[in-house]
């Protein structure tokens, strides 16, 4: 019996949490955890109490040709990293690694060059956490350390998307 390494059993999780996702252009599922235990999770939806995309059946972004990592501010969503950290306590993140799976909703392929946005990245910086793992494909990852992000900082590089 060949058993699955780690990295990808907390990837196929979140990649499970990203099926909970309702925007109308891409979905992701992150997981936060630390000494191997989950403290959190999150997915891409509306506020709570807000209509999702997907209720409406319109996404703004999409409509305005809004190209990827740009605008944010015209989204309903919540990014899923951003609802993972919510839903943690700092202590518990601290030190921690957040797993992040992502998906294009009209191909159901894994979203090429995944990354955090601007905002998640600063929120993932202030939580305490230590690393990144995005999904390439299904058993291919890239590991982030967030470090990286506070010495290269792209935002004085006045660059917008990924």
């Amino acid at each position: 019996m060949s058993r699955i390494d780690k990295m990808n059993y907390y990837l196929d999780i979140a990649e499970t949490v990203l099926e909970r996702g309702t925007c109308l252009r891409r979905n992701f599922g992150a997981i936060i955890v630390n000494n191997d235990q989950i403290v959190s999770t999150g997915y891409t939806g509306a506020p709570r109490g807000r209509k999702n995309c997907s209720d409406l059946g319109v996404c703004i972004r999409s409509e305005k040709n809004v190209p990827r990592g740009e605008r944010y501010e015209l989204c309903r969503s919540v990014h899923a990293e951003a609802n993972a950290i919510i839903n943690a306590s700092r202590e518990r993140m601290l030190g921690s690694t957040l797993f992040l799976v992502g998906k294009e909703v009209l191909t159901g392929e894994y979203v090429t060059n995944p990354n955090s946005c601007a905002m998640c990245k600063r929120m993932i910086i202030n939580a305490g956490i230590d690393n990144v793992i995005v999904r390439n494909n299904k058993t291919v990852f890239t590991e982030i350390y967030v470090k990286e992000w506070v010495i290269n900082d792209d935002s004085l590089a006045g660059k917008f998307g990924y």
